[in-house]
This record gives structure tokens, C-alpha cells and sequence, in this order.
């Protein structure tokens, strides 16, 4: 794969966001098909050939290597602890190497040979688990993640303020706000008093992350560049 994405960060989002896009798109394949495809019968095949360790016309768990068992309960349709033939064509979809956004290190790694721009981008990734480990033992701890995300949307609130805040009262004046601020001004100005301070704009990132309703749309965290 020549210049992968130019090793940049937006290229990073859309392969992360197109990997688990993927693997959605394979499982809803899956689930709208209603007979197995005859093109899938040799890769059946191959899989009892090469993991049928026992010759008895079944595949066990532990007969699958690890990457193959993710959704083994799945394929198991009769809940009988093995799969035969006909389950394992019903849900092959089910059997290819199970695939995660986390693929991106390992694309990087191996797929790409802008060796130096995806130094930069791996240092990046390294540099923030290294930081989210907050007591040294390798591990990420999931207070350290959501203390980590809280960081991230004050950081964001913070730079907006510091770019559209001109007079530096802590706040933007309608006058003041561009872009998505300026577009959504009268959603986030929760308060009617004519300006948009730190609370609101946090709040209204917050409402964003978590899901709620109320603010669709008028969350300017989310797309600081377009408040330049």
C-alpha cells in the first residue's frame, strides 16, 4: 500500500472508522442472508481440512486457533459445543479473523512504507497510552481513560474560547462567535443572556459524548476548526 493514507491523522480516523464499518458490514451481510453462498463451500472446506484435528466431521473450540473463536458461541446455533459443516457455512461470515479499529497500529506497522511519517504517527499513539498509564504496569485503567476524555473536551473548549473570546472576558458575545458557534449561538446560550461562556460550551460538548438530546447539532467541540 503505497504512502498509506500520507501517514496523516485524519487518514488515521477514516481507516479506524472504515475497519469497524467493515467488520458491522460483514456481521449485517451475515444476517440478511438467508442461504450460504456457494462460493463460501471451498473455504469450508479448508477450515475442516486444516482444523478437524480429531477427523470427527466437527469443529471444537479448542480445535480453532484463537483468532477463529470470537464468535464461536454465534455459529453454534444448536448450543451443542461443536460446529458442523453446515453451521460453519451458515456463519463463515462469523469465522474470518476477527478485525478492531485497534488494526491501525498494525497497518501502520506493516502496510505502509512512509517509514517516517508513520514513526510520528505511532510515537503519537505510544505517547498517549503511555500517558493513560497512569500506574506504570502496562495496563489502562478506565478512570485514566475517562479522566483522559474530560481532558480532551476542555482542551477543545479552551481553544475555541481562546480563539473566537477577542476581548478576553471569559466568554463569546454573539459579535464574537463564527462558524458552528455562530450557527448554533441561540442553542448554546443555555442561559438567554447573550453570550456563550465555558459552562455552556462544555455542557454542550458533555451532551454530545454522552448521547442526550437537546443540543443535536450545536456542539462546537466537535468541529473546532470550523469556528477559524
Amino acid at each position: 500500500m503505497r504512502r498509506l493514507l500520507s501517514c496523516s491523522a485524519p487518514g488515521l480516523l477514516i481507516l479506524v472508522v472504515g475497519l469497524a464499518w467493515g467488520q458491522q458490514r460483514d456481521q449485517r451481510a451475515h444476517e440478511k442472508s438467508s442461504a450460504p453462498a456457494a462460493s463460501h463451500q471451498s473455504e469450508v472446506n479448508r477450515l475442516f481440512e486444516d482444523y478437524d484435528k480429531n477427523k470427527d466431521g466437527f469443529l471444537q473450540r479448542d480445535e480453532l486457533p484463537a483468532r477463529l473463536r470470537h464468535h464461536f458461541d454465534q455459529v453454534d446455533t444448536n448450543k451443542d459445543g461443536k460446529l458442523s459443516r453446515e453451521e460453519v457455512q451458515q456463519g463463515i461470515v462469523y469465522m474470518q479473523p476477527h478485525r478492531r479499529p485497534s488494526d491501525v497500529v498494525f497497518v501502520l506497522i506493516e502496510m505502509s512504507d512512509c517509514d517516517d511519517g508513520c514513526c510520528c504517527e505511532l510515537q503519537q499513539l505510544y505517547d498517549v497510552l503511555r500517558k493513560l498509564d497512569k500506574d506504570k504496569n502496562g495496563k489502562i485503567d478506565p478512570g485514566a481513560l475517562k479522566a483522559a476524555r474530560q481532558e480532551i473536551l476542555e482542551d477543545r473548549v479552551n481553544g475555541i474560547l481562546k480563539d473566537l473570546d477577542t476581548d478576553q472576558d471569559g466568554k463569546i458575545s454573539r459579535q464574537e462567535a463564527r462558524g458552528r458557534v455562530k450557527e448554533h449561538f441561540d442553542r448554546l446560550d443555555a442561559n438567554k443572556d447573550g453570550f456563550v461562556d465555558r459552562d455552556e460550551l462544555m455542557r454542550a460538548a458533555s451532551e454530545k459524548l454522552s448521547g442526550k438530546k437537546g443540543q443535536e447539532g450545536a456542539h462546537p467541540a466537535d468541529k473546532a476548526k470550523d469556528n477559524k
